[in-house]
């Protein structure tokens, strides 16, 4: 119980949203408020050709958008806070699916006029499963937009989750004034400036005759009237039902031009949980124990690309990891200690000499790790919730340089560590196929193995409904099965079983014919 003082600084977080919706804005303005950074890159701003912080892979700079996780870590107000910042893109859902397994909340960015989109739907339903808390940020308020109260209604509907809002608009678009933050009764004031925060003014009594000389007469009225309603419609704001996953407070704000963003902050170093426990396979495991412990969430190849390194995030879960300390890496069973273990900020990245539970910490990567492996300081511990999901899309790789198939090896293999997409080998005639959720992905392969690796691919269509692990306590059944489906046998990573089902049909008629076999769609069974 030595740590519990540093334990309780913590806040690890996730940031997730539709694309477009904001997000890495977002990230960017809450490192601004942390000193990590002096000056946000306008993300897609082409001009100065300034990126966005958390987005550092070339291809993220050149689309826009961010294709893999990125982890910030910094101090602002007595707390240490540790920000992981997703893909939107549905393509890349299975790398978010992941993070949120090392978070201990998220806030879920919504678009004003867009409102709710699928992808945030399927996010928050890996939050319900996990019963992680959830904070709103609605952005973009300094466009036009759906009316708040719409808006609220609309997020129950489709997120499933009750909203209680903690600050609320003065108007949008060209009109918009600033936001009343319920929680800390207080008028904010909007300029627009991507730079700098504007003043707030606090309100002891919101019927003060003062509001109206800051907002005028009707939207002062506008404004008693919507609180009203609130306080009317929605309960009274309760921390433990926010910490349960019942309920999401919900904030206003612009991201890009910096408003509102402070006050969500303020309020959610306050309101969010410090590091949880963690649920091993063994038992449960509390942050504030003596001994460490820790599983790898992501693995990344070539964050500096003059040297081919990857690095493994470690989620510590418990105790204290320490610089040098030997810790032991339970799939090999065997002691293993890091010299130069790294804080991020997303690409820059410090050599850190100890870390607490609640922490993210990368460790050089020579091949020792997979997705899901833990470390501890010698207890057998086995974290679970880090599934890969049957892929969507398959194609064959086929080199297209025979001078390089030793590079494209190599690469294929570090980036299906990371989880990037699955690889599967065809029993029948040898071929690898890649299974992704989206076609964006198999881009991203290619680009990643021509300019990280130097080896070029080619693309090869193959004609696949659905990739299911099989295991059956029947072994003859299972030779069987095998022998009649040759064609489609395949062996993923790990070497085990995959049945690569060629239509939605064939596959019922699997699972109807050999009921002795179970088919699974993710790969934790």
């Amino acid at each position: 119980m030595a740590y519990s003082e540093e334990i309780q600084k913590r806040r690890t977080f996730a940031i997730v949203s539709h694309p477009d919706a904001g997000k890495t804005t977002l990230t960017e303005k809450l490192l601004l408020f942390g000193g990590a950074i002096h000056v946000a890159g306008a993300v897609k701003s082409n001009k100065i050709r300034k990126t966005a912080t958390s987005d550092w892979m070339d291809i993220e700079k050149q689309r826009g958008i961010s294709v893999a996780t990125s982890v910030m870590a910094f101090d602002y107000s007595g707390h240490k806070i540790n920000i992981l910042d997703t893909p939107g893109h549905q393509d890349f859902a299975e790398d978010t699916f992941r993070t949120l397994t090392a978070v201990d909340s998220v806030i879920i960015v919504v678009d004003i006029a867009k409102g709710v989109e699928a992808q945030t739907r399927k996010l928050m339903e890996v939050c319900r499963m996990r019963k992680t808390p959830v904070i709103v940020f609605v952005n973009k308020l300094d466009r036009d937009g759906k009316d708040p109260f719409d808006l609220l209604d609309e997020i129950e509907e489709e997120l499933k989750i009750k909203v209680r809002p903690l600050s609320w608009p003065i108007d949008m678009g060209q009109r918009f004034r600033g936001v009343y933050n319920i929680y800390e009764a207080k008028l904010d004031l909007y300029t627009p400036s991507k730079q700098y925060v504007t003043e707030s003014i606090v309100f002891e009594d919101i019927l003060s005759p003062e509001l109206e000389e800051h907002i005028g007469d009707t939207l002062s009225a506008r404004l008693r009237a919507d609180l009203e309603l609130i306080e009317g419609v929605y309960p009274a704001f309760d921390v433990k039902t926010y910490l349960e996953g019942d309920t999401a407070p919900v904030f206003f704000g612009s991201a890009l031009n910096n408003f509102g963003v402070k006050e969500l902050l303020d309020c959610f170093l306050r309101i969010a949980p410090s590091p949880r426990p963690v649920k091993a396979l063994e038992r449960v495991v509390e942050p504030e124990e003596d001994g460490f412990s820790g599983f790898v969430f992501k693995i990344h190849a070539n964050m500096d690309p003059n040297h081919r390194s990857c690095i493994a995030f470690v989620k510590i879960c418990s105790g204290r990891f320490e610089r040098n300390a030997n810790y032991k890496h339970v799939r090999f069973n065997r002691l293993m200690r890091f010299s130069s273990p790294t804080a991020f900020m997303a690409q820059k990245k410090e050599t850190v000499d100890e870390a607490f539970a609640g922490d993210i910490v990368g460790l050089p990567d020579t091949g020792n790790f997979k997705i899901g492996d833990t470390l501890t300081s010698g207890e057998e511990l086995h974290f679970k919730g880090l599934p890969s999901f049957s892929p969507e899309m398959f194609k064959y790789i086929e080199n297209a340089d025979p001078m390089k198939s030793k590079q494209l090896n190599k690469g294929i293999e570090q980036l299906m560590d990371e989880g990037v997409a699955q690889l599967f080998t065809n029993q029948f005639n040898g071929r690898k196929i890649i299974g992704t959720v989206g076609q964006l992905q198999f881009e991203v392969i290619q680009y990643r193995l021509l300019h990280e690796y130097g080896a070029q691919c080619k693309w090869e269509t193959v004609s696949l409904h659905k990739a299911c692990w099989i295991e059956s306590g029947n072994s003859a059944v299972m030779d069987n099965f095998k022998r009649r489906k040759a064609q489609y046998m395949a062996v993923d990573k790990e070497g085990r079983d995959v049945y690569l089902a060629d239509s939605a049909y064939v596959l019922t008629m699997a699972q109807q014919d050999f009921p002795e076999i179970k088919f699974h769609f993710s790969s934790e069974f």
